[in-house]
């Protein structure tokens, strides 16, 4: 199976955080990596003292999927992923708010 060629991460970034702000929430890059390859992570912040980070990842057929990590303290889900960035200097991290938990991403999260 072949698949599609890869969007730069920077035009992935932009799309999701237009998608967001269309529905009516906030969404911004705190993290800028590399441009072209950088993975991405999601936090999403209920506005509660909350957050969930979600990571990308690929299914048995190669596909983009998310995986969730179990909502934690705000605090928690930030020291997470500045552990993650001491793996991968190149990460971006983009913060969606929304009261209702949605993440608007398109792929399927597990």
């Amino acid at each position: 199976m072949e698949r599609a060629p890869r969007l730069k991460a920077e035009i992935w970034v932009k799309a999701l955080i237009r998608r967001c702000e269309a529905a009516g929430a906030a969404a911004m890059v705190v993290r800028r990596g590399d441009t072209s390859s950088g993975s991405v992570l999601v936090k999403l912040n209920t506005l509660d003292g909350e957050a969930q980070v979600l990571s990308p990842a690929r299914d048995g057929e190669g596909e983009l999927i998310w995986i969730a990590r179990p909502k934690a303290p705000e605090a928690e889900a930030d020291a997470w992923i500045e552990k993650q960035r001491s793996f991968d200097p190149d990460i971006w991290v983009v913060e969606i708010e929304d009261r209702e938990g949605r993440h608007f991403l398109q792929e399927k999260v597990a």
